[in-house]
């Protein structure tokens, strides 16, 4: 990867479309053979110091933030704090979720013997799809949702653990996931990343006070799936 594409920019941030598989930055999880880091690739594009406003799982992709400068980075980082930004994912899951719209509200760990913290995420089915393909032994078809997220919490893996508990396990997930899906995707669809995309970002720009909407244009891998299922005119 030379460049990452981008989605905002001004004097004081910069948004861009962060693609699955790649890390916001070098961090102690990070593996020998990653060779490429969104903050990294960034910096050598605008050919200055960029600095991360908040982080996205490396599987997932799409909107991601940076300051231009240090002094930006509280009046923004303080939006996440007040939850005066708006984040928006989309997700393919299994099954069909239990309501059309929704919130699971349910606490997690950050860590296996942490104290719980509370955690909401608010949900809204866009589509539905039941394909005459067995997945599982136990079912003749398959049944799959898209759903649009709102984290209203930011706990670590809060999403993919959310599906998860809702047994809606996302598409690709490698962690939290449904291993037998996962196969069936990869042997079926040819799919091998996550099916969860930080899809649009809405706030006040916390210097200029404009309303700001930014919209990630899915990855290749999401838009075949969106096609095989006939979902092109729900995103």
């Amino acid at each position: 990867m030379t460049e990452l594409e981008i989605l905002f920019e001004d004097e004081h941030y910069i948004a861009v479309n962060k693609p699955a598989g790649v890390m916001v930055h070098r961090s102690s999880i990070a593996k020998d053979d990653d060779p490429v880091y969104a903050m990294q690739v960034l910096r050598d594009q605008m050919g200055h110091y960029v600095y991360p406003l908040h982080r996205i799982d490396r599987p997932t992709s799409g909107v991601l933030w940076f300051a231009r400068n240090p002094e930006v980075v509280p009046a923004f980082q303080e939006q996440f704090i007040t939850k005066d930004i708006q984040k928006y994912y989309l997700t393919v899951v299994r099954g069909y979720t239990k309501e059309d719209e929704g919130l699971i509200d349910h606490p997690l760990r950050k860590k296996l013997k942490k104290e719980l913290q509370e955690a909401q995420t608010a949900y809204l089915r866009l589509g539905k799809v039941e394909i005459p393909v067995q997945s599982s032994p136990r079912h003749d078809s398959s049944r799959y949702s898209l759903v649009r997220a709102y984290p209203m919490t930011g706990r670590m893996h809060q999403i993919r653990r959310h599906f998860a508990h809702e047994r809606n396990y996302i598409i690709g997930d490698n962690t939290h996931g449904d291993n037998l899906q996962n196969r069936f995707f990869r042997m079926h669809f040819r799919m091998h990343h996550m099916l969860l995309h930080a899809w649009s970002t809405v706030f006040d720009h916390p210097i200029t006070g404009k309303r700001i909407t930014v919209t990630a244009p899915l990855p290749d891998h999401f838009h075949k799936i969106i096609t095989e299922f006939g979902w092109e005119e729900l995103v």
